[in-house]
């Protein structure tokens, strides 16, 4: 098929659905201008109230229960409704709502009914297992959890990917698009991908089996949720401009036309770099798509995923300073994209054809459409975007003849009870409870004043019908959803941690610079002619950009942690980046490592020779002895124990050092690996925890905690170099790549395979995490400091 056949063909499509929604259109029309809606709603409300208005008896003045916390406090929500013996339903409709929306489904049909109570058993059960094991929905969205989680699903390979493809989106997000907004809407994409998956597994389907499905689900989930920062709210930003917006356009319009994404040249003189990241990664999402597909799937798909981009283009053409456009040239764009974008869900995992979901789905769209726009409406209108209710706002007094978008909702909530679910009592309590929430978030997001003004203004034609909903929209009860009460927490979450990231890299980058200006080596006056040069080496390998991980955990562990005055640890700080600096000295040599590179710059023994390297690292260690002798503001006691356990980890990285030396060349186990790194590397990232812990006379299970997470980060510190070894860039890096397969020496990836060194860094990411939980209080920078572990590029 040539490019004028398809161009034919997805057209031909387009042509159909836009009838189609033509006609339901007509139908919603005809509802607005007669409000035949009003009286068929107004009873179904009456039918509803009778179990959301609560019953007030004598009885429940003197038996007041726990009152009810803020909706958006996710573990007291959980916990009051388990306690008022409202979880059931709390979750039966959620759920329901679910089954309903994303998976176009019945819910007067048997077999759903079936499928909701089972999934509902397991969501309970789940929750009512957190809260008996104190587990905060923080702690269940950190990484630990859900790598947990996978790996019991046997998709932890899936989620490693998904997780560095994540943070790969966050990093090149042009700055003009909201990174949080992305991120939650390729989240949601993503689990609405893998419900449609597990939807269409078999009840007896092995548990291998069901693993590389729902790890498909993941990659395709990413690959058609990344069109929706990449294309969609791309075009809709200010980061291209009119021009680059019309070449960006055309680029799609062709990789749908022709099956073949355009090479980056296409898109002009757009000289952006970020582009070249969007370019790279839609097209590998394309590619995986489109390969995913059946042959008697992929024109379905192709055709769905053009007229799901033609409906968004022809609606963000629009132009809000434009007064003429009629209702149709309004809403029918927006129901076919509304219903298109979870329509082509099925399509995208080459599901079977199924005329009853897409009935019920095609109808259902603008439903969510409209409540979705009713919220955004005011930042919509700030924006200059064309909605059905910007536009209403902007021209209803000089344009009598345009529909009402309010009513027009509120006809299709009818027509979706009464025609598309056939009056099922399920389904108008499902849909009402979604509405009359919907109103209510919405009242207590604007403030009552101004909710008002907004009702007057969209129900000035159906007065008595609104002050109905208003009466259940003040006191009905029992109508929040488990995935609004999700979503705000994660919202929550997302906005705590990278709060907290950015809190982290601010406090890291001031700690760096603070604790470069007290390392320098002083020379005294009358200093002795052959000890200047060795202390002008020992201040060049100081001076290099290291990142001074371990004297600024020290600093914080010390200083926040244990209250310890900043100024009197100074010089642990020095000994401990001392001794740090030494042992990468000696490491450098040709004798062991042989590098020429360290920390940007060449090394010591490029610069000088190598007896001066040697020579300066035995200076640095008796600096680092002096330093610790010199802090004469702690417990003589503390202090000595801190000079023995120094000196005993300085013993065993010598010789984790000498069995690194003697296992060059050879193929050591994971175990011999492991007891290399941890010797080699990892007592000295164990000492930054554990010395002022000493000077701060912290109990012995404090000082078991923390060598446990010690242990673990470290090891999961050098899975990621050893990873960054193999597939990062020298000039990212600060030293030469390839280092250890050029060498024939042993490490996390020639032993486990890169695959098998992700899964085994992010096992001890979850053993280092499970740690801190034995701490007495919990200590943030040491969670966001093991996230930046495993999450560096350097």
């Amino acid at each position: 098929m040539n490019v004028l056949q398809m161009t034919d063909q997805v057209e031909t499509s387009y042509a159909r659905a836009e009838r189609r929604a033509a006609a339901y259109f007509s139908i919603l029309h005809k509802q607005v201008l007669e409000h035949s809606f009003i009286p068929v709603l107004t009873d179904d409300i009456h039918q509803w109230k009778k179990k959301h208005l609560p019953h007030r008896s004598l009885l429940s003045l003197f038996s007041r229960k726990k009152k009810r916390p803020d909706s958006k406090d996710y573990e007291r929500t959980i916990q009051w409704l388990d306690y008022m013996g409202k979880l059931d339903d709390y979750l039966d409709r959620s759920v329901s709502y679910i089954y309903m929306r994303d998976l176009g489904k019945s819910l007067d049909s048997p077999a759903t009914r079936s499928r909701i109570s089972s999934v509902v058993a397991d969501v309970k059960r789940h929750l009512k297992a957190s809260t008996r094991q104190n587990v905060s929905q923080s702690d269940a969205l950190s990484l630990g959890w859900i790598y947990r989680r996978a790996q019991k699903l046997g998709i932890e390979s899936a989620v490693i990917w998904l997780i560095d493809k994540l943070k790969q989106v966050g990093m090149n997000l042009p700055k003009e698009l909201n990174a949080e907004h992305a991120e939650r809407k390729l989240l949601k994409i993503i689990l609405g991908v893998v419900i449609h998956v597990f939807e269409e597994m078999e009840p007896d389907i092995s548990y291998e089996e069901r693993a590389q499905k729902l790890s498909e689900a993941i990659h395709l989930g990413y690959a058609y949720g990344l069109t929706y920062p990449f294309i969609d709210d791309l075009l809709d930003s200010s980061a291209l401009n009119e021009q680059e917006k019309q070449q960006y356009s055309a680029m799609i319009r062709e990789a749908l036309l022709t099956r073949k994404v355009p090479p980056l040249g296409k898109l002009g003189n757009i000289g952006l770099q970020w582009i070249r990241y969007v370019h790279a990664e839609l097209s590998e999402a394309f590619e995986y798509m489109k390969n995913y597909q059946a042959q008697d799937t992929v024109e379905t798909f192709f055709e769905q995923s053009y007229v799901f981009f033609q409906s968004q283009e022809i609606d963000r053409a629009k132009d809000l300073g434009c007064s003429t456009y009629t209702n149709e040239e309004l809403y029918i764009p927006v129901i076919i994209k509304s219903s298109s974008s979870r329509l082509i869900v099925r399509s995208v995992i080459g599901a079977p054809l199924d005329e009853a979901f897409d009935h019920r789905t095609f109808y259902y769209g603008i439903y969510n459409q409209l409540a979705d726009d009713f919220a955004d409406m005011f930042e919509d209108l700030e924006n200059g975007a064309v909605t059905p209710y910007t536009y209403y706002l902007t021209y209803h007094e000089e344009r009598p003849d345009l529909i009402n978008p309010f009513e027009c909702y509120w006809a299709v909530i009818s027509h979706l009870i009464h025609h598309i679910h056939h009056s099922d009592a399920t389904t108008r309590e499902v849909i009402l409870d979604r509405a009359i929430n919907g109103l209510k978030r919405c009242k207590e997001r604007l403030g009552a004043r101004k909710y008002e003004e907004v009702m007057a203004l969209f129900t000035s034609r159906m007065t008595p019908f609104n002050e109905f909903v208003q009466l259940m929209v003040q006191k009905a009860d029992d109508v929040d959803f488990f995935d609004k009460l999700l979503r705000d927490q994660l919202i929550q979450v997302l906005r705590s941690d990278r709060a907290g990231k950015n809190e982290f890299i601010a406090k890291v980058n001031g700690l760096r610079a603070e604790i470069n200006n007290i390392l320098p080596i002083e020379k005294e006056s009358g200093i002795a002619p052959m000890k200047e040069p060795l202390i002008d080496a020992a201040n060049y390998s100081l001076e290099g950009d290291g990142k001074r991980i371990r004297p600024i955990v020290s600093w914080i562990m010390g200083v926040e942690e244990y209250g310890l005055e900043a100024h009197r640890i100074y010089p642990l700080l020095r000994s401990i980046e001392y001794m740090h600096t030494a042992s990468l000295i000696f490491d450098d040599l040709p004798s062991q490592d042989n590098a020429s590179t360290r920390r940007g710059r060449p090394t010591l023994h490029e610069v000088h020779n190598v007896a001066t390297a040697e020579l300066t690292g035995l200076l640095l260690i008796q600096r680092a002895i002096k330093e610790q002798s010199s802090l004469h503001d702690f417990d003589p006691k503390a202090v000595l124990a801190l000079m023995q356990y120094s000196a005993e980890k300085t013993e065993e990285m010598c010789m984790g050092q000498a069995m690194d030396i003697r296992s060059k060349g050879q193929q050591l186990t994971l175990e011999e690996l492991n007891m290399v790194c941890f010797y080699k590397t990892g007592i000295a990232f164990e000492a930054s925890l554990i010395m002022p812990a000493i000077l701060a006379q912290v109990p012995d299970s404090e000082l078991d905690a923390l060598k446990k997470y010690a242990y673990h980060a470290g090891i999961a510190f050098q899975i990621k170099d050893d990873l960054l070894d193999k597939e990062g860039d020298m000039h990212t890096l600060g030293k030469p790549v390839g280092q250890d397969e050029e060498n024939n020496n042993s490490n996390f990836v020639s032993i486990l395979g890169q695959d098998g060194a992700r899964k085994a860094m992010w096992e001890h990411y979850c053993l280092a995490v499970e740690a801190l939980e034995g701490l007495p209080r919990p200590v943030t920078f040491l969670s966001h400091l093991l996230d930046f572990f495993v999450n560096r590029n350097r």
